[in-house]
């Protein structure tokens, strides 16, 4: 039953009912997946657990200022002095921010600096229906304002509305980034196929996986409270988009190996999906439920990125296991043109490059499965280099956007903290000996008049460093200690610290869970105990050298102050799930091999067999991650350039290399204690013998 039900899509009715459910399912599912900009929740402060004590006050204290209000400052800057007519200037366009669509109240100033050389504006504005998306239009309305000033006046937005308005033209290159990975996936498969038509399949059916995704994940964001974001949905673009097309690079692979055996292209269908299938699954399988246990953390951001991108690859693996086949069995053998596998052909008889590595590595196993991690423990070491603390928000951009050269404009010439204070909550009782606590704390450069609601107090603490960097989290800190438990403190700046706490909770809890059950589909899978420990050893070896090389590239070749808190657990989940991804494909192989040749000769025939679609599968992946530095922001790049380095090496050492050497020097202890552990080896194959199954 099983098996008529995978060689569905392979039917020669059936093909064009599978074809036409997709399609049915497809129309309704773009209109949805273009809705799915309303649905995302970009607030920092939405990203961040119930009970975090930066989240509370956000919610209490709405009680005291109108809801969704945020500071906008305005700064201008003339070296040697401001003059008479900027003074003018900044006066009127205080004004005609009052009267823009967005601005919640009268601005606060102009204030000129103590220096001369600067004037300052505080402007109230609102997040509206859009929330922090709708800030874009608001500071690009505040600018159009402000042009035509005198000549020589430098004019900034900056503030938490200036950086969120840069934050969204950033990701607003998202559509960019689609074309980009397409792009680089095309130019992969034209590369790996030298087909002009072939590679066209897989792009589409994983555009098709995509919309299915992202309609999937509105209605869930919709109905069910799934938290997504920007962050979420560029994330998930590369990932479906590189993991279903290495599903289908598998399919294609063994399906044009059928075709030289099976006159008939439903019955080589068929036969490709029943052998290729389960190798498939597990990977989709592994990669799906690592990313489904981001919802144990606590960071809403992480926490929602889990689902979402789960949902991604289980939409690819059903697309590429139904709409893909359909479609090739649907277009004949000319869709492989102008190499178009015949029926009956034999394979060329000179050996593939795997066929030589294997060949180089049977040599002396041990040595090279002890040398090359000891390589990669060396590559690990630059770990110790990793600052994954949180991103100031003048580090968070490759470029430097007006948000970060006015936030420099300000912390030059005015207190850095001005116009986004801590909040401070607490009894109406308590409101004096808080503040007096307050005033004392070092970094707090001053505290208003508390504001009085009720039984509540908020104090607004003016901090003396920028409201994103380290010295302003420290002072947060401080702050929390010397007001004790009774009095709550947020605003940005705790929300920032409040982030890189829940992240660092995520890593510890979530790490080892995830390495729990990859090894428990593992053990499922092979049937055995050893090999899924030596598989899960090579990818986390694999992990810790890719972020050890990783974090160097940042400090000495990029030059990025550090990552965010999140980094490290992302990476992680990616390289591990997909580093077991590739392992599964070769693994899968060997044992469906090893029953008839011995497990030995079957690791060098395995990895002759798979060697070319695992690599080119290898470069997809990291091709579209890649693809993420198109973004101007570092987070994106950092995450881009970690996986796609760890994809290659897993692709071109941890698998070829180090896997087939332990599984030489292990022999039949691999499958311990299953059946094919304890069954008699059968005698291997000449050493001198070309594998058959070797692909070229």
């Amino acid at each position: 039953m099983l098996r008529k039900l995978m060689a569905l899509p392979a039917g020669r009715r059936a093909k064009w009912a599978v074809i036409a459910v997709w399609i049915a399912l497809l129309v309704p599912a773009g209109m949805l997946a273009g809705r799915l900009g309303e649905v995302e929740d970009n607030d920092n402060s939405a990203w961040l657990p119930a009970d975090a004590e930066s989240t509370e006050v956000a919610e209490r204290v709405e009680d005291f200022m109108p809801a969704g209000t945020v500071p906008a400052i305005v700064v201008y800057e003339r070296p040697g002095g401001v003059e008479d007519a900027d003074l003018a200037k900044a006066e009127a366009d205080a004004a005609a921010f009052a009267s823009l669509d967005g601005v919640d109240g009268e601005p606060q100033g102009p204030f000129v600096s103590e220096d001369g050389e600067a004037i300052q504006i505080v402007v109230p504005v609102h997040k509206g229906k859009e929330g922090w998306d709708g800030l874009g239009a608001i500071v690009d309305d505040m600018t159009e304002a402000a042009e035509g000033g005198p000549e020589g006046l430098d004019f900034y937005v900056t503030g938490p509305a200036g950086n969120a308005s840069d934050s969204i033209k950033a990701f607003s290159g998202s559509g960019a980034l689609t074309a980009i990975t397409a792009l680089v996936v095309v130019a992969i498969l034209l590369l790996t196929y030298r087909s002009p038509v072939l590679p066209l399949l897989p792009l589409l059916t994983a555009g098709g996986a995509l919309v299915g995704s992202e309609a999937v994940i509105y209605l869930l964001a919709k109905h069910a409270g799934l938290v997504v974001n920007n962050q979420t949905s560029f994330i998930l673009t590369v990932l479906v988009f590189g993991a279903a097309t290495d599903y289908a690079l598998l399919l294609i692979s063994r399906y044009r190996e059928e075709l030289r055996r099976h006159e008939d292209r439903h019955e080589a269908m068929a036969e490709a999906l029943r052998r290729s299938s389960p190798a498939i699954v597990a990977s989709a399988a592994t990669v799906a439920v690592s990313l489904m246990l981001l919802m144990f953390a606590v960071l809403k951001s992480t926490q929602g990125m889990g689902p979402a991108c789960a949902i991604g690859i289980v939409v690819g693996l059903l697309a590429m296991t139904t709409l893909m086949p359909a479609v090739l069995v649907a277009c004949g053998r000319w869709v492989f043109w102008p190499v178009k596998p015949k029926y009956g052909t034999a394979r060329a008889e000179r050996a593939g490059v795997w066929t030589r590595v294997g060949a180089m590595v049977a040599k002396r196993p041990r040595l090279v499965w002890v040398g090359t991690a000891v390589v990669l423990g060396a590559m690990a070491i630059g770990v110790l280099e990793l600052k994954a603390d949180g991103l100031a928000a003048r580090d968070q951009f490759t470029s430097e956007p007006q948000s970060v050269t006015g936030e420099a404009v300000l912390a030059e010439h005015f207190p850095a903290g001005t116009g986004d204070p801590v909040y401070v909550i607490t009894a109406v009782a308590d409101a004096a000996d808080v503040s007096a606590l307050l005033a004392d704390v070092d970094g707090i450069a001053g505290t208003a008049e508390p504001v009085v609601a009720g039984s509540e107090a908020l104090i607004l603490a003016e901090l003396e460093d920028s409201p994103t960097s380290e010295a302003a989290l420290a002072t947060v800190e401080r702050a929390r200690e010397a007001v004790g438990g009774d009095a709550l403190v947020g605003g940005s700046t705790a929300v920032l610290l409040d982030t890189q706490e829940a992240a660092a909770r995520d890593s510890t809890v979530i790490i080892p869970i995830v390495l729990a059950t990859v090894f428990l589909i593992l053990a499922l899978l092979l049937r055995a105990l050893v090999a899924p420990l030596l598989l899960i050893a090579t990818v986390v070896l694999s992990f810790g050298a890719a972020l050890g090389v990783s974090a160097l590239v940042f400090e000495h070749v990029f030059g990025f102050a550090g990552a965010e808190a999140s980094f490290p657990l992302l990476v992680f989940v990616f390289l591990v799930a997909l580093g077991v991804d590739y392992n599964i494909f070769l693994v899968a192989r060997v044992r469906e091999l090893a029953p008839s040749i011995g497990t030995k000769r079957a690791a060098l025939e395995g990895l002759s067999a798979t060697g070319g679609v695992i690599t080119s599968a290898g470069l997809v992946l990291a091709g579209t991650f890649a693809a993420m530095g198109s973004l101007p922001l570092v987070f994106a790049a950092e995450l881009g350039f970690a996986v796609a380095f760890g994809v290659l090496l897993d692709t071109l050492v941890v698998r070829s290399i180090l896997v087939t050497a332990l599984t030489l020097d292990t022999g039949r202890w691999m499958w311990w204690p299953s059946r094919l552990f304890r069954a008699q080896e059968p005698v291997a194959a000449e050493p001198d013998r070309e594998p058959a199954s070797a692909t070229r």
